[in-house]
């Protein structure tokens, strides 16, 4: 009895080995197969340049209140990948954002937001100095496949109708040459409210231009959808 429990032990061994590696190759064939896809790759960023004058720069702001930091905070919030630089500089025209616009593309961007503009407005120059400025500013960045949209201004009454109406002509006049979004007016909903802007009446308080941002981000989230479809290569 015992030199048969012996004898037949190293076969019981092989069959409880057997059955071991039998039920590990199921769990494993079903492991696989249940196993959930490979996560996602996180979105590559978006960078947008946000060129301006002091309406972009963040004028007597803390750098956190400036219109730049709050459209990345209010995008970031909804969930894109984005950053925003901010390219503003306070007195600029057109022409001098045209002038700079080497160094305030030093850093590659995927869309732009260009605000400039009320500067000619109110030195009362030439409309279509300031839109030849911005034609070329468009042209610049078009050419480096950089989406694009326009923050428009509003003209004061001080010059006339005139002066006026080719100042609001050129908004829609561009972003059709350069299939860009317009936003026709940055200050929209904050120009005429007292409590939004400092005292200087010209410029937003930090609630200003949360307002802003909040009007803008619509068309915002349009720009970023163009990038998305130009790098999917379906724009």
């Amino acid at each position: 009895m015992r030199h048969r429990f012996e004898t037949s032990l190293p076969r019981f061994i092989w069959i409880g080995l057997f059955a071991i590696s039998t039920a590990c190759a199921a769990i494993f064939v079903t492991a696989f197969a249940i196993a959930p896809a490979r996560a996602a790759e996180p979105e590559k960023e978006i960078v947008i340049l946000a060129l301006g004058d002091s309406l972009t720069a963040g004028f007597q702001l803390p750098p956190d209140k400036a219109f730049p930091a709050q459209l990345q905070a209010a995008l970031r919030a909804k969930g894109h990948a984005v950053r925003v630089l901010n390219a503003g500089v306070s007195g600029d025209t057109a022409a001098d954002g045209a002038a700079r616009l080497d160094w305030s593309m030093s850093e590659p961007a995927d869309a732009a937001i260009v605000e400039l503009g009320a500067n000619d407005m109110l030195r009362g120059l030439d409309p279509k100095q300031t839109e030849a400025s911005l034609d070329a500013i468009l042209k610049a960045l078009s050419d480096k496949r950089v989406d694009l949209l326009i923050a428009g201004m509003e003209p004061l009454r001080n010059w006339g109708e005139d002066y006026a109406a080719q100042f609001r002509a050129m908004w829609p006049r561009l972003a059709k040459d350069y299939n860009a979004i317009l936003y026709p007016f940055f200050l929209k909903g904050v120009a005429t409210v007292a409590a939004l802007n400092q005292p200087d009446g010209l410029h937003p308080t930090g609630d200003g231009v949360a307002v802003i941002v909040r009007n803008i981000l619509p068309d915002v989230e349009k720009l970023i959808a163009r990038v998305k479809e130009r790098r999917s290569g379906t724009h």
